[in-house]
């Protein structure tokens, strides 16, 4: 029997070499992604947090001693009973004092592909057992989207389930035109896993099969499909303004469809006069839009034209909405797409997604997969998932949020299983001041990360490869028995087990396993998601023939979808859940929540910092921060896929050959890249595929401050969080603004500081 294992990156076969195990890419999968061939070597490197770890001051003076020491002293490492104890005395009393409310369980989704061992699920079901905790809604992928997309047209979720699959645009498709590409790096990944990578292979098939592709974006390495690309090189953040301006060309020279405007979507009147400038005296001509995004009006208004002649399909990269006024990319792809009224026709309408994720685009059939239940979370007070800074700075404080006014909570633990904040949040430098001011910081985690260094108590925790679990994606058609490849390694434990001894100690063991063990909790799984399957017409065999097997291929005939088809040819019978059950380029509800920073009806907002600002006399150039070719997030920045691609040690920044030459900057140069917010280094990858005034820094190298003690003490290793904007999109969704920066670059001159990102702190034992 073949052993497999599963990842958000991909399905591997586990292969022994010289008696030890290896991990080999899947033989179905016609594209396999390289990131977990190294994961094994990994799992096993001297960063391993090998021992329950405690801060020093803590376990000298107590919890809630020496805050501002978080990162700079040593940790003692201690037996499993005696932190098991300090954690949940902590919890105790915490919640004895304070209630619940007082309580953040801090997670984000991508900790694990299985099922069961989930960190977000185990920890929110640990502290639901307790009763409750302050959550978080969202992500930073997607906080825009989420909120804006449900008002106007559907469910973020929906439409990323149901985006019209890849042999439809095959056939059907002449004009595929892209806001922010369609990156085949970041569909390397699915949560729960990966079978076969499809997007390589589907985009090539288009453009042999006549398909004509469009690239607006400040970078053109962001789509390959083996042949030729237009790239319109746009400033970032102007596209809200791009389509604007197409919008414009198309509604004056009548190239709009007015029949399905009205039968399908509400409120284009009033859009129409702002195209006319009837808000601000300023129509919103191609010239108007090419000041701001840099690009000719000639073009703009020829791509109107081109794509209201042919069958085509806009798209938008989930990046776009992740800058100040987010929300705005969004509604515009779909008042251009509704304005071309092509929306639920075969290759034709929007997408908000070609590329993010493999499920995107598949036409594998969708059904609900194993769930472990987090309970039922009583606590009320909740937060935006990028605004943590903000809850911990300032408690009792209100804010906005998707209509309403809410009040932050008065945070005094933090308890983490599963993500990094210290790489995923915005200006790292704030966040590192908010850590200062809870109580007790409590992490899981598998490695010395800047997450466990800023920590109080520190439990070492498995990975993936050294517990037995479920993989399984919605969209793919293989479910994976993820068998155990290694041992644990030093003294981890899987979350599930501490949490059980944790819930035992606070008398709610019954509650939160239900008595049963990790096997009896795969079996009930994996049985539990039997109906949903065979309401997709797929029949899954018996728990023990599927863990024998290690592998189930559903072998379900593909599905073509059409997104909204069904809408389209019968917008009563099949309304959208939006107010009027159509499609909202105007909404009443948005306008009636009165957010001046996001409208009734889309429109270009200028962005806090953008090239077009005054402080880009400081910082003239715009920083992207991307996904990582070599990781996921920061998920094995120190793996040798991904320590091969740093230059000299640094996080690569790309630069125009432009920017590069005038500050005197060669390809494989240590530059400082700094703004009033932080500073790192970097190495320098000179290139002509950016636009001049742009440089990208990919997200993923885990944070290492020359001084953890000092305020914007300087990165060494290229972490692009140190220098992003932490503020809201807009007061409609709050969500991560992180393309929204304006750096400057210069070389870094004398010798660089050594990269100590990788090693842990000083460890010491505590001895009776």
């Amino acid at each position: 029997m073949r052993h497999y294992t599963a990842t958000h990156w991909g399905i591997y076969e586990v292969a022994s070499e010289g008696g030890r195990p290896a991990l080999k890419p899947f033989a179905a999968d016609p594209s396999p992604s390289p990131i977990g061939l190294s994961m094994l070597d990994a799992c096993t490197s001297p960063n391993r947090v090998m021992r329950p770890a405690v801060r020093k001051s803590v376990l000298r003076q107590g919890l809630g001693a020496a805050r501002e020491q978080r990162g700079c002293e040593p940790f003692v490492e201690i037996g499993w009973d005696e932190a098991l104890d300090l954690v949940a005395g902590a919890l105790k009393t915490t919640i004895a004092q304070r209630g619940n409310e007082a309580v953040f369980g801090g997670s984000y989704g991508w900790a694990s592909a299985g099922r069961f061992h989930h960190a977000q699920s185990q920890v929110h079901r640990f502290l639901n057992a307790l009763g409750g905790y302050v959550r978080h809604t969202e992500s930073y992928s997607l906080g825009a989207a989420h909120v804006i997309m449900g008002h106007i047209v559907a469910p973020m979720r929906e439409l990323t389930a149901s985006h019209t699959s890849w042999d439809v645009l095959r056939t059907h498709t002449k004009l595929f035109v892209s806001f922010g590409g369609a990156p085949w790096k970041n569909s390397q990944v699915s949560p729960g896993g990966v079978g076969r990578h499809t997007l390589a292979a589907s985009l090539r098939a288009m453009a042999a099969a006549g398909t004509r592709f469009v690239n607006v974006s400040p970078v053109s390495d962001n789509i390959d499909t083996g042949g030729e690309v237009e790239w319109i090189a746009t400033r970032p953040n102007t596209d809200t303004a791009f389509m604007i301006g197409i919008a414009y060309v198309l509604y004056t020279e009548s190239l709009h469809d007015r029949a399905f405007l009205q039968s399908h979507c509400v409120g284009f009147e009033r859009f129409a006069k702002y195209l006319e400038g009837a808000d601000d005296g300023q129509p919103k001509t191609p010239e108007w839009a090419a000041a701001i995004t840099g690009v000719p009006a000639s073009r703009i208004a020829a791509l109107a034209r081109e794509l209201a002649a042919t069958r085509s399909i806009v798209t938008a990269s989930w990046a776009m909405q992740r800058a100040h006024h987010g929300e705005q990319p969004y509604w515009m792809v779909l008042t251009l797409a509704a304005m071309l009224g092509q929306i639920g026709l075969p290759g034709g309408g929007f997408g908000v997604g070609y590329g993010a994720l493999n499920m995107v685009g598949s036409a594998e059939p969708r059904y609900g997969g194993p769930t472990l239940s987090q309970g039922t979370n009583p606590v009320k007070p909740f937060i935006p998932c990028a605004r943590i800074a903000d809850m911990l700075l300032h408690p009792g404080e209100t804010f906005r949020y998707n209509g309403g006014e809410h009040r932050y909570p008065d945070i005094d633990l933090v308890y983490w299983c599963g993500g990094n904040p210290f790489h995923h949040h915005q200006d790292i430098n704030r966040l590192r001041r908010a850590w200062h001011k809870p109580s007790t910081i409590v992490v899981h985690e598998q490695f010395w990360t800047a997450n466990a260094k800023m920590a109080d108590i520190v439990l070492p925790a498995t990975t993936t490869l050294e517990r037995d679990d479920i993989g399984q994606s919605q969209r793919e058609r293989f479910i994976v028995a993820m068998k155990k490849v290694i041992e644990p390694v030093g003294e981890s434990r899987h979350d599930f087990a501490i949490f059980a001894d944790l819930a035992a100690r606070l008398g709610v063991h019954e509650t939160f396993t239900e008595n049963r063990s990790e096997r009896e909790w795969l079996r009930k799984l994996y049985e539990d998601c039997h109906p949903a399957a065979e309401r997709a017409g797929l029949r899954l065999p018996a728990f023990e023939r599927f863990w024998a097997d290690g592998l189930v291929d559903t072998e379900a005939p593909a599905q073509s979808v059409v997104m909204l088809e069904a809408f389209r040819q019968d917008p009563v019978a099949n309304a959208l859940k939006t107010p009027s059950g159509k499609i909202e380029i105007f909404s009443e509800r948005l306008e009636g929540f009165g957010n001046d920073d996001c409208r009734g009806h889309p429109r270009w907002y200028e962005p806090v910092e953008w090239l077009g600002s005054a402080k880009a006399q400081r910082f003239p150039l715009h920083m992207i921060s991307d996904q990582p070719h070599t990781k996921l997030h920061s998920q094995l920045d120190h793996s040798a896929l991904s320590l091969a691609n740093k230059v000299r040690g640094r996080e690569p920044i790309m630069v125009s050959d432009t920017d590069a030459k005038a500050r005197g900057i060669a390809d494989g140069d240590i530059v400082r890249v700094f703004n009033d917010r932080g500073s790192c280094l970097a190495g320098a990858r000179v290139s002509a595929a950016i636009r001049p005034g742009v440089v990208k820094l990919s997200t993923g190298a885990w944070w290492d401050p020359v001084s953890f003690a000092e305020a914007a003490s300087l990165d060494k290793h290229g972490n692009a969080n140190v220098l992003t904007i932490d503020v809201g999109t807009s007061a409609l969704s709050q969500g991560c603004s992180a393309q929204t920066c304006l750096v400057q670059l210069e070389k870094f001159e004398g010798d660089a500081p050594p990269v100590t990102a990788f090693r842990p702190p000083v460890l010491e034992r505590n001895e009776p």
